[in-house]
């Protein structure tokens, strides 16, 4: 049997002095705030323009025909799309050489899906989320019970081939897809310390080539964007925009929109 993880360790708020605190007058802590607010969005306007530099990146395609099997059946690359436009697979460690084994899997990999957004917003945004992993479906099956994330698709990976093609034999990451007349590219890839910024929905959105698809990201020219806000739903109101392999007319038009 695999290493189980220890009890868990008390945070060092819990067994420690809180320390002196810095305490001001109302005013005081306004204009100290209000200094930090603004380099907080000088922060963000920078990290803007970095983010646009992923949507600029060149595409490399794939021509390797990788297995994955679901719950119901086995798919290719091509199918983890689920007939949408872009694909986000993140690298699951759960497998007999991976600590808590078998009733659990890597703890740093099952805190991630704890944080992960709900897919159904993503999926608004024709972008499709799956975890793959090593193990068995019917171990994966009885974990995704146990924690709760019966909303993340898993699959299980019959060999290691895409792990190592794509980086993640050795180490968790997310690797980002786009497809266009059914050919498959990789645009993005991130791990190590990446992934700590990585769960909501924006977050994810700001890894793809499409990016969020709203007016005020800089994006190539000719790229589909629309107006922010509005496109919000609640994640199990969004119908047939978020359904797998939604109907699309000429010229890639979700059909009876």
């Amino acid at each position: 049997m695999a290493q189980q993880e220890p009890p868990a360790i008390p945070a060092p708020s819990m067994c420690k002095p809180l320390g002196k605190l810095n305490v001001v007058s109302k005013e005081d802590w306004k204009a100290a705030r209000d200094e930090l607010v603004e380099e907080e969005k000088a922060h963000m306007k920078a990290r803007d323009r970095l983010i646009a530099k992923r949507r600029q990146l060149p595409v490399t395609e794939v021509d390797t025909d990788y297995r994955f099997i679901g719950p119901n059946d086995e798919t290719d690359l091509l199918g983890l799309f689920q007939g949408r436009r872009q694909l986000i697979v993140y690298r699951f460690f759960y497998a007999p050489d991976v600590e808590n084994w078998p009733d659990g899997a890597c703890s740093g990999c099952s805190m991630f899906a704890d944080t992960v957004a709900h897919p159904a917003h993503m999926a608004a945004r024709d972008t499709t989320l799956v975890f793959v992993t090593a193990a068995p479906m019917d171990h994966i099956e009885r974990l995704r019970k146990r924690m709760g994330w019966g909303h993340i698709p898993f699959y299980s990976l019959p060999d290691e081939q895409f792990s190592k093609d794509f980086d993640v034999e050795e180490l968790f990451g997310l690797n980002v897809f786009i497809q266009k007349d059914s050919r498959v590219y990789r645009t993005f890839f991130l791990n190590g310390r990446g992934i700590e910024e990585i769960g909501s929905v924006f977050s994810f959105l700001d890894m793809t080539l499409l990016g969020r698809q709203e007016k005020w990201q800089d994006a190539p020219e000719g790229r589909p964007q629309g107006d922010p806000y509005i496109w919000w739903r609640l994640h199990d109101h969004y119908g047939a925009v978020a359904a797998p392999n939604p109907p699309r007319e000429a010229g890639g038009k979700l059909a009876g929109s």
